[in-house]
């Protein structure tokens, strides 16, 4: 459901004109969504005069901070699950949850030809490849999926590299503490075509990104209106630059 049916036409009017007194919000965000979220915040605030401030990390990790009163009021999660969950266990709004994204997995090198993505990772010659944890990132279960689908499971398990969250896997691999790793398309969407295998999307589940108005930001109108501003026409413009799809 839009947030909008919740809010009829007070956040389009927030939205038009700089708030007199400016208000913070206070954002847990996934880890592959930093830049498009802080662009997103630069524009919201030159609409409304309103911040943002972002807390970024693995989807699930965040989701443990927020079951533990962490003081977010809205959650950008890369998945649809948490989300949904957070107003099953009442700490999300119902009817508040909608999906901001649909996310896309990319093999990346700065140093191999990845062309053909799936040959370099059966040819296995390469000492060590990053995932982001798949217990709490959703982009590291995709990587998981993709490795199974392809029958590699075996040859890249030993030399996998686990990092916290996406932007940890995306440090091991620019950092040179593995050849190549599995990232979100939008971290590396500048990179040359050479360096990116984008996955094909039968190999893993659909990364259904999804945003939920937390109950601390329930009396705070910039909360809802950075969520409506994520769906506006400018929002989507700034999303889609990174890669990302919609439903």
């Amino acid at each position: 459901m839009r947030l909008s049916a919740l809010l009829g036409g007070f956040v389009i009017a927030l939205l038009a004109s700089s708030s007199v007194h400016a208000a913070t919000v206070s954002a847990a965000v996934a880890a592959n969504f930093v830049k498009p979220a802080e662009e997103l915040g630069a524009a919201f605030k030159a609409r409304t005069g309103d911040d943002v401030v972002f807390s970024f990390g693995a989807t699930g990790a965040l989701y443990n901070q927020i079951s533990q009163a962490a003081p977010f009021e809205v959650f950008l999660a890369a998945d649809s699950k948490r989300p949904t969950q957070a107003v099953t266990d009442g700490l999300g709004v119902k009817g508040s949850v909608f999906t901001y994204a649909v996310g896309k997995v990319v093999l990346y090198s700065p140093s191999i030809d990845l062309t053909d993505g799936a040959a370099v990772l059966a040819g296995g010659d390469f000492q060590h490849i990053a995932i982001a944890d798949p217990k709490t990132a959703p982009y590291g279960a995709a990587a998981v999926e993709t490795i199974e689908k392809l029958g590699l499971t075996d040859v890249i398990a030993p030399k996998q590299v686990v990092g916290e969250n996406i932007s940890q896997a995306l440090h091991f691999v620019d950092s040179g503490s593995a050849e190549l790793g599995f990232v979100a398309l939008s971290q590396v969407i500048d990179k040359p075509a050479l360096q990116l295998w984008r996955v094909p999307r039968d190999n893993y589940s659909p990364i259904l990104q999804d945003a939920v108005l937390l109950k601390t930001g329930e009396a705070n109108p910039a909360a809802m209106a950075f969520l409506e501003f994520l769906q506006s026409d400018e929002g989507k413009a700034i999303i889609a630059k990174y890669g990302y799809e919609f439903e």
